[in-house]
């Protein structure tokens, strides 16, 4: 690379790296590059899986402006296609709803089976002809996009071109392989959405660290003290933090969460909270998890999908409504902290003096990753 690239002062090391230059927060050119350099092309979240959560039901997905269809089969496995008919180009599926066992496009009715294959033609060969030669169904499926479903999360590679989610993430799989058991979605006061003035990365880079934590989260540093975190880093994969203190919610009778199963000695009083690149957060404890989705809108604007589980179904735990509603309650307290964080950086981000920024070496280095990722991301696409 160029030594003048502005990405050369990202790809060194922490001690002496900048962060990504301010049009990767304030520029529409390159908030679309970054759209196909780094979302398009590595494994992207866009969706849940409980929000399809049986056979025949589809949910439409606008990811950065790409019309998206997410459909759970017979077999109750999650498919995800272009929400867009072979024929005409028409949106086949607008809004959340169970379509049975057809995906029927609503200006000709060609017709879809849930595995997306190409079932009917109504007239296409003239009234009353439903077949012609020239239209060949086996080659008119639905354009499937590659997928793949993990802690609830759809993730997607719309470019096609990313090695294996499986390769991509062995080595986090492999760290929490502990927690490779069902997740139950915590009911309708286990999901919430923040919509955020700022750019996606901004919300990533603040969830990587703990830094932060003694002045925007003082009620979270009262027992989950900065020496009590450590820091996670995969370079070119993921990062986070990790805490050693990790207190579980009680009610007034003094009851808990149930644990999940197995689960080693580590996570008595541990937890871990990573970003999987690019736009996915998740987080482990030893009684329920959380997922959130970042869902960037344009260069200034996210919305953040937040979704908590558990280890048992709500329908069999009536009882713990109230500990699972005040779970919520405390999560999104400390999410809607980080709000003036975000968007403060991304209002700063239009100091046209700014270089970037400079990292601590000892608490920024999940930070700096994340930024060596991107900025590796969008210098491969410049490249190709």
């Amino acid at each position: 690379m160029n030594k003048h690239d502005p990405l050369s002062s990202v790809l060194t090391e922490v001690n002496t790296a900048n962060g990504l230059p301010n049009e990767h927060y304030v520029d529409a050119d390159v908030f679309d590059e970054e759209k196909r350099s780094v979302l398009f092309a590595n494994w992207s979240g866009i969706g849940f899986g409980k929000d399809i959560p049986e056979a025949g039901d589809a949910k439409p997905v606008d990811f950065l402006g790409m019309p998206i269809l997410l459909v759970r089969d017979r077999n109750g496995d999650i498919g995800v296609f272009q929400n867009t008919c072979r024929h005409r180009g028409m949106i086949l599926v607008d809004k959340p709803r169970k379509i049975g066992g057809a995906i029927r496009c609503p200006y000709h009715s060609w017709c879809y089976a849930l595995n997306g294959d190409l079932r009917a033609t109504p007239h296409v060969g003239g009234p009353g002809q439903n077949t012609h030669e020239d239209v060949q169904m086996d080659k008119l499926g639905l354009i499937r996009i590659r997928a793949y479903v993990w802690r609830d999360v759809i993730f997607v590679n719309v470019d096609g071109n990313a090695p294996a989610f499986e390769e991509v993430h062995a080595e986090l799989l492999e760290r929490w392989g502990e927690f490779e058991q069902p997740l139950f979605h915590g009911g309708e006061t286990s999901g919430f959405k923040l919509e955020v003035a700022t750019n996606w990365k901004l919300a990533v880079e603040n969830y990587c660290e703990s830094y932060h934590l003694p002045w925007v989260h003082p009620g979270l540093n009262s027992y989950s003290r900065l020496e009590d975190h450590y820091n996670i880093e995969k370079r070119g994969h993921y990062s986070g933090q990790g805490t050693l203190v990790y207190r579980q919610l009680k009610d007034e009778d003094d009851n808990t969460l149930p644990d999940f199963d197995g689960l080693s000695d580590k996570w008595n009083e541990g937890a871990e909270y990573v970003a999987v690149y690019p736009n996915v957060l998740l987080g482990v404890q030893r009684d329920h998890a959380f997922a959130i989705v970042l869902e960037p809108k344009n260069c200034g604007q996210t919305v953040e999908h937040i979704e908590l589980y558990y280890a048992q179904p709500e329908v069999d735990t009536p009882e713990l409504d109230g500990l699972r509603a005040s779970n919520a309650q405390l999560w999104k307290t400390v999410f809607e902290e980080d709000v003036f964080v975000v968007e403060g950086m991304q209002k700063g981000r239009h100091g046209e003096l700014f270089d970037g920024g400079r990292f601590s070496p000892a608490m920024d280095g999940p930070t700096h990753n994340f930024h060596h990722w991107v900025a590796t991301q969008v210098a491969n696409g410049r490249d190709t």
